[in-house]
């Protein structure tokens, strides 16, 4: 169990419901600062918080940071890292964390990602062409004719050719073609003709803000239906396709 007072210790994000329900019997109630908002930001200022709201536990709130979330006892002033699970098994950290992208998610720019696919189940990928984990999903997706991708772009800053491939792909003719070519290794000589297309420039730019708008720092990342799934997690895909 960690219980943090007005500090966080970086990559720690294990904790068990027990400690808050700890915190219930050391006594709850909203410090002299005024309301968990203004009290948070008292004694988190370095926190950028984007919404903070109450939970289900009383006493505690949910502290939306990007794509995390913390919660925030205020009578005490602790900081938790972790996740809530219910006696059932329900992970509503979890929950709320697909809730929050999902959310982000809306009006994407789907007229502006690479598409491929016909099928009934629309799937949202963001990836990078030189990523090992974004291959091996592709090659998953490759041989399924039920779903429609629309793809994004987002070539991470320390895959060197990234950008060029992605460039390549948003150049050609046949979008969907190249970037088969760009997934499966074929680009990886780096025998092709460099893009210098505006549109294609500005194409890839209007990508990368959508990874940026859901708060992404990694690839690949994919929603189906409200469901957010980060990593090449392919059981976690399978079973998502198959509940829709």
């Amino acid at each position: 169990m960690t219980i943090y007072r007005n500090k966080i210790k970086a990559g720690s994000r294990s904790i068990l419901v027990m400690a808050l329900l700890f915190l219930l019997f050391m006594g709850t109630g909203i410090s002299a600062a005024g309301s968990p908002e203004e009290a948070f930001k008292k004694s988190f200022p370095q926190i950028p918080a984007e919404k903070i709201s109450e939970t289900a536990l009383q006493g505690v709130y949910e502290v939306i940071v990007g794509n995390e979330i913390v919660y925030y006892a205020p009578g005490p002033d602790y900081l938790l890292l972790g996740q809530i699970v219910t006696k059932e098994g329900k992970n509503l950290t979890q929950e709320r964390i697909r809730e929050i992208i999902a959310a982000k998610a809306k009006d994407l720019p789907l007229d502006k990602a690479i598409k491929i696919g016909k099928g009934p189940q629309r799937v949202i990928e963001i990836t990078d062409p030189d990523c090992p984990y974004c291959r091996q999903a592709s090659a998953f997706f490759a041989g399924r004719t039920d779903v429609t991708r629309y793809i994004f772009y987002y070539p991470l800053p320390f895959h060197k050719d990234a950008e060029a491939k992605a460039l390549y792909v948003l150049c050609a003719k046949d979008q969907g073609k190249a970037y088969e070519e760009a997934m499966t290794g074929k680009l990886d000589n780096m025998k092709f003709q460099p893009c210098k297309d505006a549109q294609a420039e500005e194409t890839l730019k209007k990508h990368k803000e959508v990874a940026k708008r859901l708060g992404l720092t990694g690839t690949p990342f994919f929603l189906i239906g409200d469901s957010a799934v980060f990593g090449a997690n392919i059981p976690q895909i399978e079973n998502l396709l198959k509940s829709r």
